[in-house]
């Protein structure tokens, strides 16, 4: 089992900054990769951000583009989401995850772990 935990959500106004941390309790064969969803309510899971442990290669959401950046420390198991320029639309519960073997990193089913998640609400 992996263990996920996020922190860095609360709530802010539009066009400020957040940094969201995601600790992992170890690293697996299969985590290849971490990534950052985000579920708004009444909306699907969607796909924010993605880290490859070892070559540091990122994707990102197209609505996301230029505005948050994803980094990683791997000693300390952790990814970090840079969130800049927060919008309104961003408010979501972010989620992160650990997975990845396949190379799904744009879709949920793509991972195995999931971290209970944190709110990051953005007003107006």
């Amino acid at each position: 089992q992996v263990q996920l935990v996020e922190s860095g959500g609360g709530l802010v106004q539009a066009g400020v900054s957040l940094r969201l941390s995601c600790a992992a309790s170890r690293r697996t064969y299969s985590s290849i990769a971490m990534g950052w969803f985000r579920q708004a309510p009444g909306k699907e899971r969607e796909f924010v951000a993605a880290i490859t442990w070892s070559a540091g290669t990122t994707y990102y959401g197209d609505s996301v583009k230029g505005r948050f950046t994803i980094s990683k420390d791997n000693a300390k198991n952790t990814v970090y989401l840079q969130m800049n320029s927060l919008k309104p639309e961003d408010t979501a519960v972010y989620y992160c995850a650990a997975g990845g073997a396949d190379g799904r990193y744009y879709y949920p089913i793509g991972y195995d772990y999931w971290g209970q998640g944190t709110q990051v609400t953005v007003s107006s």
